[in-house]
């Protein structure tokens, strides 16, 4: 743990006790999975809102620590209104809309885990009526645009894997009267399948991914080790999860790297390759792995997409099945800002399913 993140773990400390009890609940459910910088960030979200709802008599507690999970059930809809416009008017604070929608957020992952996730002892849900479920969140301009660039050019559900697939073996069929191409697809398939599934199913950007080496790469907790641009000490690598989905490409990929690129015993590279006229191989350049994703992109019928488009691919998807802290602390993000952009990617999508658990 770095400096900055040991601070802030002692400081999130100091702040859960004047908490209420289903927020501390909150918070240790989702300590395995989000940094302690980004359990602050939430932790301060809710006590700006509970000092607000102290204020306004929207409850009769004394303190922030014994407001009861009734008064949440009572919000209404006005009341979540009032709340967004005391922010945008509030002196002390930047309150920029990117950041009233990131505090909005936070209280509809809360309200969320409270009403879907955590139970009482007889099994019923801890929050019985979501008000937030309810809200929807006001994208801004500048996020939607960005959105709007990326709309059609990334892989989308089923995509994601069918990509992995043709690496593994369709690409074959296209290159079929060509020998040469043949022989280096023959070559570096399993290598190639394994980097654009370990980005399709971790986020991990480019320069991550040829940083890496077999120390970095944990197989049993599916985790890899990385130098990540914002942290505040540069001397501690961060930890990144990646999928099951993974696991194999890199079992298959760590079976032959020895015997197919043949790297000297100094070579720590988890990624590599043999230059022409050379016979060891050597760390792989992130040029060429950003020309590889354009190779298979092309004739998969995806001229858009790039290196850095699996990694917008990745996140949407993920976006769909958690929350936007998650997602920020995923893909290494400094600010919840950049992240707004896979809100919107995932709007229509959300939409629907709401709708589906509507008519089911």
């Amino acid at each position: 743990m770095n400096i900055q993140k040991q601070k802030d773990r002692e400081e999130l400390d100091k702040k859960i006790p004047f908490m209420p009890w289903y927020v501390d609940k909150f918070i240790h459910h989702k300590l395995p999975d989000l940094s302690p910088s980004t359990l602050l960030e939430y932790v301060r979200d809710y006590e700006t809102f509970f000092s607000w709802l102290l204020a306004e008599g929207l409850s009769t507690a004394e303190r922030m620590a014994d407001i009861p999970l009734e008064d949440l059930e009572k919000l209404h809809m006005e009341s979540v209104d009032h709340y967004r416009a005391y922010l945008a008017t509030k002196k002390d604070q930047a309150n920029t809309k990117i950041t009233i929608n990131r505090k909005i957020s936070s209280l509809r992952s809360l309200f969320h885990y409270l009403s879907q996730i955590a139970e009482d002892e007889n099994y019923y849900p801890l929050l019985k009526r979501n008000v937030m479920a309810k809200i929807e969140i006001k994208r801004t301009n500048k996020a939607k645009d960005l959105a709007g660039k990326l709309e059609g050019k990334l892989l989308q559900e089923n995509e994601i894997f069918e990509f992995i697939d043709y690496i593994r073996s369709g690409y074959e069929h296209d290159i079929a009267n060509n020998k040469q191409a043949l022989y280096a697809y023959e070559l570096n398939k399993i290598r190639d399948a394994c980097i654009v599934s370990l980005i399709l199913h971790s986020g991990l950007r480019v320069s991550e991914v040829v940083n890496l080496t077999l120390d970095d790469l944990d197989m049993k907790k599916r985790t890899v080790y990385v130098y990540r641009k914002g942290n505040n000490d540069g001397s501690f690598k961060t930890r990144v999860f990646f999928r099951q989905e993974a696991v194999d490409d890199l079992t298959c990929y760590l079976q032959l790297r020895e015997t197919r690129y043949h790297p000297p015993k100094k070579e720590k590279a988890l990624f590599i390759t043999i230059p022409n006229g050379k016979k060891e191989g050597q760390l792989m350049s992130k040029r060429a792995i950003q020309e590889m994703v354009i190779k298979y992109a092309k004739r998969f019928g995806k001229p858009f997409l790039s290196v850095h488009k699996l990694r917008h691919s990745f996140a949407t998807d993920y976006y769909l099945q958690n929350d936007l802290y998650k997602t920020q602390e995923q893909l290494g993000h400094a600010s919840s800002d950049t992240t707004q952009i896979y809100a919107h990617l995932t709007d229509k999508t959300m939409e629907e399913a709401i709708d589906k658990r509507k008519e089911g």
